[in-house]
């Protein structure tokens, strides 16, 4: 049977303490299985797929651990799996390469079956507030991490936890701006047909005045199955 699916997915946010964490996991694995299938070509798991990942030498978070056996099995069966860091599991350095998974940064422009894609987690494309800049620029400098990683993995996994959990009741939902929004900006200078993107916890799906289509995937914390498949033909959003 030839390889026709691919399917894109973000925001799982495994490990978070709301919403049934222990449940969202299993959704999770449950979906990794129904997809694992020979029709299946590539997953592209578009960032924040743990809510806080820190990826020391010989340590990784405990968190997801049935996510990442399935994502192996996906892989030794010969399903091409990507994975674009978000801004909650940007600290992965060769783990995941270890495993077969392709880590790539955004925006990443890809071309499927004739058709062109641009795929990212989302964050900061297209600009973003001084602010989240600062912390951006923070979070990816490599004198600051090697500092962190002095840290026992107890205490630095609690703190990057409970800084999560603390910055999601602070700020809780957030509705995506349509034309206003940043990333809808930086997508109207590109070509592509689809532009598939997270990080807004938003579902959206939007036309381009280029023709192309603007889909943001709604985030698995509240509940549901939220993913995209294109079939080599067209692209369903669940």
């Amino acid at each position: 049977m030839e390889r026709t699916k691919t399917y894109f997915v973000a925001d799982i946010h495994l490990g978070l303490k709301a919403n049934d964490p222990a449940g969202r996991e299993e959704r999770f694995v449950r979906w990794l299985r129904s997809i694992r299938t020979p029709e299946t070509k590539t997953l592209w798991l578009l960032g924040d797929i743990w809510d806080f990942w820190y990826e020391y030498r010989d340590v990784v978070p405990r968190e997801g651990a049935r996510v990442l056996s399935e994502l192996i099995q996906m892989v030794s069966e010969g399903i091409e799996v990507y994975f674009i860091p978000g801004n909650h599991d940007i600290w992965c350095y060769s783990f995941f390469e270890s495993l077969g998974i392709k880590k790539v940064l955004q925006p990443q422009a890809v071309e499927i079956d004739g058709k062109r894609f641009l795929l990212g987690h989302g964050d900061g494309l297209g600009g973003a507030k001084f602010g989240y800049r600062v912390l951006l620029s923070i979070f990816h400098c490599r004198f600051l991490q090697i500092l962190f990683s002095g840290l026992h993995p107890w205490l630095a996994f609690r703190f990057g936890t409970d800084w999560s959990n603390s910055n999601r009741r602070k700020h809780g939902g957030y509705k995506f701006r349509g034309e206003d929004e940043p990333l809808y900006k930086f997508c109207m200078d590109k070509q592509a047909d689809y532009f598939i993107f997270g990080h807004f916890h938003d579902a959206v799906d939007l036309a381009l005045p280029s023709g192309g289509r603007l889909i943001v995937l709604k985030d698995w914390i509240a509940g549901g199955v939220h993913y995209a498949c294109f079939d080599g033909e067209s692209l369903t959003v669940v």
